[in-house]
């Protein structure tokens, strides 16, 4: 629980000084910030990389899971979807709805919300010795695919922020040769995975998408250049590893540091708040509306977050062989949010997207942090009855 207590703290914190480093740095905050944003991408591509070592399927009976993606693929698209709409149609003003411009950056921002936090997850549910519950092995399973689809669906929104243009060939090139690489190698390489190596090859990882963009700006000017996101490469790098689940208290401590200051960077990234701006970033469509009051985004905060978690009970009209609690605990299993969904919104700062809509996002997932410990122990009760009834029928029969 302290962990998530932590999470959330430290993307408030975050908040607070990005709001405050750019007059105390003044001309050295542009230094300072492109050193958070290094840190960052090898942050994200450590977790991602632990992320991608979980996945682990049998490819004898890739027809088994099918149901599963499908269940996992709607309950990360309907929250999405749910909150996009919500930003356009109750946030924005008419004349802007039609517009596609507009409609590319919601729908990056919004996706935020689409992807359940396996490690906060796994971990609470396995301290409430959960584990051989059918609902602690299916929320094991669609979390995963849940992060994947978040991982896939991120490409054609960020070839949609690219526009038609040659990299965009390049970059569908790289995407279709990673996941090849990545179904091709599943768990074939057995190297060592203590924290330090996962680091290692996080800063790889990172490099090799950073060296991708800066020789390719060189070459060819900010316009031309190639950038891929190290979500998709990092996940890749993981699921080619055999995972031999490496575990200890510095393992642990290590790992949940990393994830603390990512959360305190990405808050640390959010651009200037200025109520009495007309607009908080002139560079993005949806950035430049105007900024709202503290009382009015907390309500569009809890009406976000209802959208999002309301998106998430979709498990419960599927698997009908079994109870209604089961299939609700599993739902609710998937309301927590944790570090890839602040790495999409960090993957929107990269592209200039900002304004209340944006403060609104990291608001909501700082909200669902917080109601994560809530969420948690109801999943523990409705798990509890489940086995309960269960047992019950058993001995009826």
């Amino acid at each position: 629980m302290k962990k998530v207590i932590s999470f959330s703290l430290m993307l408030m914190v975050g908040l607070v000084l990005s709001q405050m480093l750019p007059s105390q740095l003044g001309e050295y905050y542009k230094l300072f910030h492109e050193g958070v944003e290094i840190v960052l991408g090898i942050c994200l591509a450590f977790i991602m990389i632990n992320v991608g070592r979980e996945f682990e399927i049998d490819k004898r009976n890739v027809k088994g899971y099918a149901k599963d993606y499908f269940v996992a693929m709607f309950a990360a698209a309907v929250p999405w979807l749910l909150i996009a709409l919500y930003y356009i149609f109750v946030l924005l003003p008419s004349y802007m709805w039609g517009s596609g411009e507009v409609w590319k950056e919601t729908l990056l921002l919004s996706r935020y919300a689409a992807p359940t936090s396996a490690g906060i997850l796994f971990a609470m549910l396995a301290a409430l010795s959960l584990q051989k519950s059918w609902i602690y092995q299916k929320i094991q399973v669609l979390a995963i695919f849940d992060d994947l689809d978040t991982i896939l669906l991120m490409i054609p929104l960020q070839i949609a922020m690219i526009g038609m243009k040659w990299q965009m060939g390049a970059v569908l090139f790289v995407v279709c040769l990673l996941l090849w690489i990545g179904w091709r190698y599943m768990s074939r390489f057995d190297v060592p995975q203590g924290w330090k190596s996962i680091l290692t090859y996080a800063v790889l990882t990172y490099g090799l998408t950073l060296a991708i963009y800066v020789v390719t700006d060189h070459f060819f000017g900010a316009e031309g250049s190639i950038h891929i996101e190290v979500l998709l490469p990092a996940f890749v790098a993981g699921m080619i590893i055999k995972n031999r689940h490496v575990e200890g208290k510095q393992e642990e401590r290590v790992s949940t540091a990393i994830s603390l200051l990512f959360m305190l960077f990405v808050g640390m990234s959010m651009p200037l708040i200025n109520a009495n701006d007309a607009g908080v970033d002139k560079s993005s469509i949806i950035g430049s509306i105007p900024m709202m009051s503290w009382g009015e985004l907390a309500l569009h905060v809890v009406m976000v977050s209802l959208l999002s978690n309301i998106g998430k009970l979709v498990p419960m009209f599927f698997y009908r062989d079994h109870s209604l609690t089961e299939r609700l605990a599993l739902s609710v299993g998937m309301f927590t949010r944790g570090e890839v969904g602040a790495g999409v919104i960090f993957i929107a700062l990269g592209y200039n997207i900002g304004g209340p809509i944006l403060l609104i996002s990291v608001l909501t997932l700082v909200l669902n942090l917080i109601l994560t410990i809530g969420f948690v122990y109801i999943v523990k009760r409705l798990a509890l009855k489940a086995e309960r009834d269960n047992s019950v029928q058993k001995k009826i029969a």
